[in-house]
């Protein structure tokens, strides 16, 4: 009978925990995911070397959850690190690279800095069309990113139709009912709420939740957000019917 080697034995020590973040970060608990995090990415780098792609992608694992607790001056320079590693091990053209580009402008978008994060945004959505086609759901998520930018600069005639190329696309690469589709349809809905399109809003959130409950659960933080922002544009139309009512008498 063969013996397991101690290294790989390891390095699946760090994959069950890298894992293991992932259902934290799934229910909101930050800190014990970044705990989890913290020692993949001590394994990685004593078991294969500060200069590894798994090392990158720890570092960039990292990086986001100290962006979704706003602590952008921890994320950026592990982006930054991650994004340099991946070049020098992979190649200025390569879907990782494109990848670290992708969450770079993340950061920058997530502080306001939107003019530093079109480019980026740009360039990432460039080289996933050039290295994976142009019917690839990295392609869309690269057009839900740029939308959002959009939307945030309060462009949302240019927003638009970026959103529904990007949820047309991930209908038809990744089905109807994909995690990924709901976020497209959430954040297409935001869109319409911000423009006080309530009655368009309603539906999309509500496939979304659909969605989400069915293949994360009711529990997990992506279907609680979907749940508060439905709730939040029923209500914004009940109240603007409301008005509407009263305006006629």
């Amino acid at each position: 009978m063969s013996q397991p080697i101690p290294g790989e034995e390891h390095l699946d020590v760090a994959h069950r925990l890298n894992d293991l973040a992932g259902i934290y970060l799934s229910q909101g608990r930050y800190g014990e995911a970044e705990d989890q995090l913290q020692q993949v990415l001590h394994m990685r780098k004593r078991l294969l070397g500060e200069e590894h792609p798994s090392v990158a992608q720890s570092l960039n694992n990292l990086a986001h959850i100290y962006r979704l607790q706003g602590l952008y001056a921890k994320a950026e320079p592990l982006h930054k690190q991650a994004l340099e590693l991946n070049k020098q091990l992979l190649g200025e053209e390569h879907p990782s690279v494109a990848d670290s580009l992708n969450k770079l402008a993340g950061i920058y978008l997530s502080q306001g800095r939107y003019a530093e994060a079109e480019p980026i945004y740009q360039k990432a959505l460039s080289m996933r069309k050039r290295l994976l086609g142009e019917k690839h759901p990295s392609v869309a998520q690269s057009l839900n990113n740029l939308a959002a930018l959009y939307e945030l600069q309060g462009h949302y005639a240019e927003a638009e139709p970026i959103y529904q190329k990007a949820l047309s696309m991930k209908k038809r690469l990744l089905g109807e009912e994909h995690p990924s589709v709901a976020n497209t349809l959430n954040n297409l809905a935001e869109l319409y709420n911000l423009q006080g399109r309530y009655a368009e809003a309603e539906p999309l959130l509500q496939q979304a939740l659909e969605i989400l409950e069915q293949t994360l659960g009711t529990e997990h933080l992506n279907t609680i957000t979907v749940r508060n922002n439905l709730v939040h544009v029923v209500r914004r139309k009940s109240l603007n019917a409301l008005r509407e009512r009263e305006t006629d008498r």
